[in-house]
């Protein structure tokens, strides 16, 4: 397993998909994120495959996927900018949930 891919959360949502955020590890090795690239709607994920590609004050980093399956949902605050990646709570940073 990579390091990057223990930057990530996830967690079942009751809908039985798998929601996967950014974790406090994530945050401290990557700093404040000023851009963040990710996949669309309906792309399949694979576990260690290409996940997101962000831009931040320590690092630039395509990151790996940390988990097997389908975008089926994009945090809709990140169409405004990448800033709920820089949120104090956890729960927040989340990214996509995936089935």
């Amino acid at each position: 397993m990579s390091e990057a891919t223990n930057y990530f959360w996830t967690k079942k949502q009751e809908d039985g998909t798998t929601r996967v955020g950014l974790n406090n590890v994530g945050v401290d090795d990557l700093g404040k994120i000023n851009f963040v690239d990710v996949p669309a709607v309906k792309t399949q994920l694979t576990e260690q495959g290409p996940f997101i590609s962000v831009e931040a004050e320590k690092a630039v980093s395509d990151l790996p996927s940390p988990l097997e399956g389908e975008i089926v949902k994009i945090n809709p605050k990140l169409s405004d900018g990448p800033d709920a990646l820089n949120a104090g709570n956890s729960d927040e940073r989340w990214i996509v949930d995936v089935k």
